[in-house]
């Protein structure tokens, strides 16, 4: 690969662009910008920012993503868990410093750029591999829960806030009697009329004739008809003058340069949110893409998408928006359209600053409860309580891991949440590392293979151990290889010689190696070899370095087999 590609990704697919292609991309920016538009207003209101935002971080970010982003199809902006996290943080730093909400949200993104970008250039993308998908999925969901019990406010027409589950209800409860019945009456019919289109709009509209593929696009632009329907009954009817609470005047034109705040009062109390929301908007993001890229066997690097990421974040807090990252359903609407390459996010881009040129005065009587029925249409999706399922079946320790991450973000907020969600993956990481299965085995009868015994029928003796260790050894594992060992030899008193089997050990550190060397001593100490058998190259090379060998009671062996057999013949039992 070109080193200029590598530096900016756009050149890859700029060189062979054709009219084809930007028939296709053209179209998929059209529906995207449609779908767009009631999105980042809706997001700008999870956000606790004025309206503008929103639209402000769908412009400038997806420009620059479609430079430096390695996905073809992921579209970035405003995104529902990252807006929920922005509110809870510059929701707090306003009311301790009193930075307004729109400056900590700029500076905000500007901190989450600046360290998704420096993570890329640093190499550090492997990192999000250590953080679980079920814990991710257990903060998403719990996450989803908040926000959509969040949205009700608008949907009553009430003042209800509140950062955790039991904060929002009692919020709630308190303030009913203040229940707007016309905002009520918006808000609910939205919500019917976007679940309906949902579930039952695609195969009504096949059934008049439209083709499935056109019919599941045009349902995308449900929001827009409803964003439509409620800001002319609004005006007709005078609404507004009733309670119904509107998104009022929106600024005309494109976005201004805008510098965030870098004063040390509010990095201090920014860095920890914008750290979480750079974990988590990355990790969706990445995975979205890899999901997409998949389809069309294009790989996702996950360093350059650190690098498009930081730098759309960079650019949405330099144009006065809010963080951004890798949406999941505007994504998956870009690849269904048919968005060949990063010139729909170009194209996007475009048609969102001609609405916010031209359009923006007539969005003045946009009632809020619409954008917050939008919201929870979105969030419902998100909910997923069968991984608590899932995971039951196969490891209770994900379980644990799931029911944790969602009670501390459920009742404690999105940060809370988050750090224990990171927590508890690096946790159960660790602690399955620390334990590795370590398998007592025998052979299979007329073979060479040598199998778990408690699974197979096989041909063992007593005098010789033979235990298969699944994992590389290192500090954290050793001393439980040291107490395994140590229990099967000397709990059995015709032990005479224990075969280590290698196939899974892909290296040793030096603590494992004082560990084996450990072993090797008081084993023979008590009349006992220590044999090897199937160790890798590396690891040979990486011993041989040492004086291991010269130490080692017993011998090491190119195959199972080979050891099993050699050792049953000094035994003279074969």
């Amino acid at each position: 690969m070109r080193r200029s590609d590598k530096l900016l990704p756009a050149l890859r697919w700029m060189r062979s662009y054709d009219g084809q292609t930007f028939s296709s991309d053209l179209i998929a920016a059209v529906i995207v910008t449609i779908m767009l538009i009631p999105q980042s207003l809706a997001y700008a209101l999870l956000a606790g920012l004025p309206a503008e935002v929103g639209l402000y971080a769908s412009i400038l970010p997806l420009a620059v993503y479609a430079l430096f982003g390695s996905s073809s199809t992921l579209s970035v902006g405003p995104v529902a868990i990252a807006s929920l996290m922005t509110a809870a943080a510059v929701g707090e730093v306003s009311a301790s410093t009193g930075v307004s909400a729109t400056a900590a949200a700029i500076t905000l993104a500007a901190l989450s750029g600046g360290m998704l970008a420096a993570f890329g250039l640093l190499r550090l993308g492997f990192l999000a591999n250590f953080l679980s998908h079920t814990v991710v999925s257990a903060f998403i969901t719990a996450s989803a829960i908040i926000i959509a019990l969040s949205q009700l406010r608008h949907i009553f027409g009430i003042q209800a806030g509140g950062d955790t589950i039991g904060e929002l209800l009692h919020s709630i409860w308190m303030h009913i009697p203040q229940l707007n019945f016309s905002t009520l009456w918006i808000g609910a019919g939205v919500i019917v009329f976007l679940m309906l289109v949902k579930s039952s709009g695609v195969s009504f509209l096949t059934k008049l004739g439209i083709s499935r593929f056109r019919a599941q696009l045009l349902t995308k632009v449900a929001p827009v008809l409803a964003v439509i329907a409620t800001i002319v009954a609004v005006s007709s009817l005078g609404l507004d003058a009733d309670g119904v609470a509107v998104v009022g005047a929106i600024p005309t034109g494109l976005p201004m340069l805008a510098f965030p705040d870098f004063s040390i009062a509010l990095i201090e109390a920014l860095w920890l949110p914008a750290l979480l929301i750079s974990i988590i908007g990355y990790v969706e993001s990445v995975s979205v893409g890899r999901t997409l890229g998949g389809k069309r066997q294009e790989r996702i690097d996950a360093d350059q998408e650190l690098i498009g990421l930081g730098a759309a974040n960079v650019a949405s807090a330099f144009s006065g928006g809010l963080p951004v990252t890798g949406g999941f359903s505007r994504s998956v609407v870009n690849f269904d359209a048919g968005a060949v390459t990063q010139a729909a996010s170009l194209m996007t881009a475009a048609f969102i600053g001609v609405v916010s040129l031209f359009l923006t005065p007539l969005l003045y009587s946009l009632p809020k409860a619409t954008l917050a029925a939008t919201i929870i249409v979105a969030v419902i999706a998100l909910v997923d309580f069968s991984v608590i399922k899932k995971t039951w079946r196969v490891s209770k320790g994900d379980t644990a891991a799931v029911l944790v991450t969602m009670f501390i973000t459920l009742g404690f907020g999105v940060e809370a949440g988050v750090s224990c969600g990171i927590l508890v993956s690096i946790g159960l990481h660790l602690y399955r590392t620390s334990k590795p299965h370590i398998a007592e085995v025998g052979l299979i009868e007329g073979t060479e293979h040598f199998r778990n015994v408690r699974r197979y029928q096989v041909e063992c003796y007593p005098q010789i151990l033979t235990l298969r260790v699944d994992e590389s050894l290192f500090f954290a594992n050793a001393s439980y290889l040291e107490e395994r060992i140590y229990s099967a030899a000397f709990d059995n008193g015709d032990i005479a010689h224990v075969i280590l089997m290698c196939t899974a050990i892909n290296e040793i550190d030096y603590t494992a190696l004082e560990t084996l060397e450990a072993i090797n001593l008081r084993l023979k100490q008590q009349g006992i070899t220590l044999n090897l058998s199937e160790v890798k190259g590396p690891v040979m090379d990486m011993l041989n370095r040492t004086d291991f060998f010269e130490h080692l009671s017993g011998e090491v062996y190119l195959s199972q087999f080979e050891a099993f057999s050699a050792v049953r013949g000094k035994l003279g039992l074969g």
